[in-house]
């Protein structure tokens, strides 16, 4: 068996898609893994270099890869897409992914620690309230409006105390 130099590696929840090639850029394994063997195949190949989309999890998978040694590169799913040679299924993308990966003018997105990567949620996290929160006012001054309650002022700080979820009472 050849050695292989370079791995497209499509990400999934539970069934990943691995397409080696060696140097010459001959297939040399074309296989699905589950979750569970993931980690056995990859410790027990010799270090190559590793193609993956940046998308759920491959922040994680980056790392737990490049513990074994490998060279972990991860692309914009957009930019592996025109090496997708035809219908888009698990196997086809790892193979667009091993093509993309090996490109000389490839951009390639950094892999985020787990720290920055809470960071991030942590963020997404409060927008998401913020946003929800004025949802929340927005459509209880419509509800306000259909009693004939005129609320002129925007934001929260003009809600009546009980109606706002900023409350003095919430605080204590």
């Amino acid at each position: 068996m050849n050695k292989i130099s370079v791995i497209g590696l499509d990400l999934a929840k539970n069934v990943f898609q691995v397409h080696g090639v060696d140097s010459d850029g001959e297939v040399v394994v074309r296989k699905r893994l589950k979750r569970s063997q993931l980690r056995q195949f990859f410790a027990n190949l010799e270090p190559c270099l590793i193609g993956l989309e940046a998308c759920g999890g491959a922040h994680y998978w980056s790392r737990e890869l490049a513990g074994f040694g490998h060279t972990v590169r991860m692309m914009a799913p957009i930019f592996v897409k025109p090496y997708l040679k035809t219908n888009k299924n698990d196997r086809n993308d790892a193979e667009a992914i091993c093509g993309a990966v090996q490109r000389p003018s490839m951009r390639f997105v950094q892999p985020k620690t787990p720290e920055q990567q809470a960071v991030l949620h942590l963020h997404h996290a409060r927008r998401l309230l913020v946003r929800q929160r004025v949802a929340l006012n927005n459509h209880m001054g419509g509800i306000l409006s259909e009693y004939g309650i005129r609320c002129a002022a925007r934001g929260q700080s003009h809600l009546p105390a009980s109606a706002s979820t900023d409350s003095k009472a919430d605080r204590e």
